[in-house]
Order: C-alpha cells, then sequence, then structure tokens
C-alpha cells in the first residue's frame, strides 16, 4: 500500500468512502459510464469528477470521452494497478476484521 492513513496499513486514497464505493462497482465491471456512477453512488457530477480526477492523477482508473451518436460519452475503467490496489485494500480490510474476531485459546476481555 503506497498512500499513508489513520489505519494501520489502509491507503487513504482509496479508503475514502465515495473512492472505496466507485473502485469497488468498478471493480466489478471492464467498464461503466458516468451516468452510471453517477446514479448507482448518487454523487453531483462534481463530487464524482473530483474523485475521478483524483483517481486519475494516480494510475488507478482511465477516463475515455466519446460520442454515441451525436451524445457525449464518458466511460471509466480501472487500469491494472486499480485493480490490484483495491483487491489488495480489500484483503486488509479483511485482515483487520480478523484481528477482532476472538481466537479459541483467547480469554474474554473481561476476565483479563
Amino acid at each position: 500500500m503506497s498512500a499513508s492513513s489513520d489505519a494501520p496499513g489502509l491507503d487513504r486514497l482509496i479508503h475514502e468512502p465515495n473512492r472505496l464505493a466507485l473502485l469497488t462497482v468498478l471493480s466489478s465491471t471492464e467498464d461503466a459510464d458516468f451516468v452510471f456512477l453517477q446514479r448507482t453512488l448518487r454523487l453531483t457530477n462534481g463530487n464524482l469528477s473530483s474523485h475521478l480526477s483524483k483517481l486519475q492523477d494516480a494510475g488507478l482508473i482511465t477516463v475515455e470521452k466519446s460520442f454515441v451518436g451525436k451524445k457525449p460519452n464518458t466511460s471509466i475503467s480501472l487500469t491494472d494497478a486499480g485493480r490490484t490496489r483495491i483487491r489488495e485494500h480489500w484483503a486488509q480490510l479483511d485482515r483487520l476484521r480478523n484481528l477482532a474476531v476472538p481466537s479459541r485459546n483467547s480469554r474474554p476481555r473481561s476476565q483479563l
């Protein structure tokens, strides 16, 4: 993980709630258009654009603008680095969650 965070091993760039949701949606598809992401994530144009810019600057996504007929279309997809980083982030969240699960040999806190 390359970015620092308050939580151990969490990438702050990715862990921001809207960006985490955005990257998670993108990780389940080859690409998605701007309007789909906006509606799915319930973000304003400006808010989504801001998050996309940060992720694009970090090399985690690509943004392609084209026309479908006469209508502009913006398509967003994860880069290989983006796919790796979101997969690593979810794995780290799983590791942290597992730390909260008591082992069979551990005693309840009230007995410590």
